[in-house]
């Protein structure tokens, strides 16, 4: 059945819809986390807070980067990226430290941090990943998009909590400050990212069912085991004064991390092969030249061809062949969910986009390495 294309909007309605809305969303986040530094730390000294934030700063920089290596197949728009991190980082942050200050005052610390801490926290955190789910499902293609977009949220929730926590302990001791720097940014950097992938690894799931039943009972499935498992690691901090901490960690952390590494990396290998599956077709179709397929299968052959254009043509002409491997793996993503009746009446639109995209980079490409000989 042939797609029904959705009808032009006028190009200042698109502008207040793709660039003024998401930048007014990302400042009003912004100035969500910086409140809720200067309400946990504004009465501490400006150089306990900067030392704090630096000591936030580092894990934060390898969890960032751990996920966007595992997006390198088919990178997210780094516009979204940020809006999740920030999101994280401000709303999310702001509306837990609300809801467990007021729980904390009304039913005592422990309430709040085992009862009210994960449900809130993972219901802010999740909100980001349910909204992209059934408001921009374009933007997620399946499990490794929802791993990783529930990464960036979570990294950013940590890293403000982190300033926070850094923050007050070192103004008491700088022994305490490195004691809470090793716990929370050298031996569980991605304590909060494993909680908030369970709910990423269910919209990832959901994106790929037709039922609207579905959409909304995955979510609720993963944002309870991530509860579930966000309870369990702060009351394995208060168990007999933090005794039970190392056996929590031991028995259940460590192996559920390397667990989740293993879905990941699985999840894109399969992407991979999708990918690698479509692009005969595309050579059918006339979308990309025969020669191409092996260039585009795998991530090696990907870096062999983007290595061998920066070494022969420049930087340019390997952003150029880039771009036009991303616009050929979201194609293919694109293609896969029609064909399996996962898109709705815009899905048109998108192919459309989308094959200009492939022949606008590969055109770029072409003429760059063409300048250079």
């Amino acid at each position: 059945m042939t797609p029904v294309l959705a009808r032009h909007q006028p190009w200042s309605r698109q502008q207040r819809r793709r660039v003024l809305w998401p930048v007014l969303g990302l400042v009003l986040a912004t100035i969500c986390a910086v409140v809720v530094i200067w309400l946990a730390v504004g009465d501490l000294e400006p150089s306990t807070v900067a030392v704090a934030t630096l000591f936030a700063l580092l894990p934060v920089v390898v969890v960032v980067g751990a996920f966007l290596w595992l997006d390198r197949w088919e990178p997210e728009p780094g516009r979204t990226l940020l809006a999740a991190f920030v999101w994280g980082a401000g709303v999310a942050t702001l509306g837990a430290l609300l809801v467990n200050s007021l729980v904390a005052v009304t039913y005592g610390e422990f309430t709040s941090s085992v009862v009210s801490a994960p449900f809130a926290e993972e219901a802010l955190k999740g909100a980001f990943l349910v909204a992209l789910l059934w408001r921009h499902r374009h933007e997620l293609d399946g499990v490794v998009d929802g791993i990783v977009y529930a990464g960036l949220v979570a990294a950013g929730f940590a890293f403000v909590e982190n300033i926070l926590y850094l923050g007050r302990a070192f103004d008491v001791a700088a022994i305490d400050g490195y004691s809470v720097f090793v716990v929370r940014g050298l031996l569980s950097p991605f304590a909060h990212p494993l909680f908030t992938v369970f709910i990423g690894i269910a919209v990832g799931i959901a994106v790929r069912r037709r039922g609207r039943v579905s959409r909304a009972l995955l979510p609720i499935v993963g944002y309870l085991l991530a509860v579930g498992l966000h309870a369990l690691w702060n009351a394995s901090a208060l168990w007999d004064d933090g005794q039970g901490f190392l056996a929590v960690y031991v028995v259940v952390m460590v192996p559920m991390f390397a667990t989740m590494i293993g879905i990941a990396l699985w999840q894109r290998r399969r992407e991979q092969r999708i990918v690698a599956a479509v692009l005969p077709r595309f050579v059918e179709a006339g979308w990309i030249p025969w020669y191409e397929v092996d260039l585009l299968s795998t991530m090696r052959s990907r870096r062999r061809w983007t290595r061998s254009m920066r070494a022969g043509y420049g930087r340019a002409a390997a952003r150029a062949v880039r771009a036009y491997q991303i616009a050929v793996t979201e194609l293919a993503f694109l293609v896969t969910r029609i064909e399996h009746g996962l898109t709705d009446e815009h899905a048109g639109d998108w192919q459309a986009e989308l094959l200009d995209a492939v022949a606008e980079t590969r055109s770029q490409a072409v003429a760059l390495t063409s300048a250079g000989r």
